[in-house]
């Protein structure tokens, strides 16, 4: 049986001359790498799932804690501002406790001592006068009214007296 040539795998001789077969020759895939899932990418996709799971856990408690200690400052500030309105509150009632105040408030309802005479208006009871004896307007020290024009001239060149 004729061998082939050094350097050349055998291959049977089906020809009559001795050559081997003539067919188309196929591409060889033994070299190239395996494209698909491997146990090495299943592994590495798991771990990356998982390294990314555990950050976004870590971060939501972060978020939860931040949130924890804003509103525990914002509820010491609200207990500040309660403890002042109950300080104020105290104050009110200690004043409604007095003697004074009741009977003040009894006055209001026709409640007054012996010597007091009760009076109240009349509901259609006109308005007073600005320069009624007792307003506002004729008191000492009452701001008097000042012209516009009067007010800038003071202000410009200062007080005229």
């Amino acid at each position: 049986m004729p061998t082939a040539p050094e350097g050349q795998d055998e291959a049977p001789l089906d020809q009559p001359d001795g050559t081997a077969p003539s067919r188309a020759s196929a591409p060889d895939f033994s070299a190239l790498p395996v494209v698909g899932i491997t146990r090495r990418r299943v592994t590495a996709a798991i771990g990356m799932l998982l390294a990314v799971w555990i950050v976004i856990v870590f971060a939501r408690q972060v978020g939860d804690a931040a949130a924890a200690t804003s509103r525990a400052e914002q509820i010491a500030v609200d207990n500040v501002s309660l403890r002042r309105e109950i300080a104020t509150l105290d104050r009110e009632l200690e004043l409604i406790g007095r003697q004074r105040y009741i009977e003040q408030q009894a006055r209001a309802y026709g409640l007054g001592g012996r010597r007091e005479v009760a009076f109240t208006l009349a509901q259609d009871a006109p308005a007073l006068a600005p320069d009624a004896p007792g307003s506002a307007s004729v008191r000492v020290g009452a701001p008097r009214a000042v012209p516009p024009l009067e007010r800038w001239l003071t202000l410009l060149f200062g007080p005229s007296h």
